[in-house]
């Protein structure tokens, strides 16, 4: 049995995410974490969720579960998800990370310290997402420079990031693809007199409105035709599953740190 601890339980991606666990036969649901002062802490997550009594009360701190557990899985901030990797290496457990907006420096310290332990970290654990991933190397080989490459991606209002780190894992394949540099060929949205697109930009555009999951869409544009490929979430629970696969598999997986078309392919 796989031992679970859920951080930002009580958060959107929490819910689905400790609904799911519950679910699978070979996982148990053995801890789950909000921010110290949640006005949650202390109460039983299965009664606070709608999943029915658990008997696993909501911790205001990682460290004080950690050790009763197998893998953790965090969907949280930047600054929160460094904090408790710590903690898990600390503990030698493994973990599953999904959260987004990691700047430059928080990102080089994640993969400097993961390392130690077994984590897959990716910024969208959907099936689908990893596919296109795939999907689009093929077309951005076979197309090269003679079309434009765009990437549009929508969520909701609530994604307090942007552009999302799915987009800038598609515009990072896509520059790997096609032999460019992203900091110089990034464009990140336009605005005024611009001048003429360029040969090399990749135009990355964030939407952000209503309840949208997350919708992806690649855009290769050449002369009298265009290609578009695209994904749309109808809800979270999408990533949800990805990461509960990732979970299970990182359990037994090389210490490292894994993407998740490690676990998919």
């Amino acid at each position: 049995m796989i031992r679970v601890i859920i951080d930002g339980v009580c958060g959107r991606m929490g819910k689905l995410l400790a609904q799911g666990v519950t679910r699978q036969k070979d996982m148990q649901l053995v801890g789950s974490v909000e921010f110290a002062g949640h006005p949650n802490v202390g109460e039983d997550a299965g009664e606070k969720l709608g999943i029915g009594w658990l008997g696993v009360p909501i911790s205001g701190n990682l460290s004080e579960v950690v050790s009763d557990s197998d893998v953790v899985i965090e969907f949280t901030k930047p600054e929160a998800t460094l904090d408790n990797l710590r903690t898990v290496v600390e503990a030698n457990r493994a973990m599953v990370i999904g959260t987004t907006g990691f700047t430059v420096n928080q990102l080089a310290e994640i993969q400097a310290i993961a390392a130690a332990i077994r984590c897959v970290m990716a910024p969208n654990m959907s099936v689908g997402v990893n596919v296109m991933l795939q999907a689009i190397q093929l077309v951005a080989k076979a197309l090269g420079d003679d079309y434009d490459v765009e990437v549009i991606e929508a969520h909701h209002n609530q994604k307090v990031d942007a552009p999302s780190g799915t987009a800038i894992r598609i515009a990072e394949t896509l520059s790997a693809t096609l032999d460019r540099s992203l900091p110089e060929a990034a464009v990140y949205g336009r605005h005024g007199i611009i001048g003429e697109r360029t040969e090399k930009e990749i135009g990355i555009h964030a939407i952000r409105g209503g309840d949208i999951a997350g919708d992806h869409t690649v855009l290769f544009a050449g002369a009298g035709e265009r290609i578009e490929i695209v994904h749309r979430a109808h809800t979270a629970e999408a990533f949800a599953k990805g990461a509960i696969r990732a979970a299970r598999w990182v359990v037994a997986a090389p210490p490292g740190l894994h993407d998740i078309g490690e676990v998919l392919f």
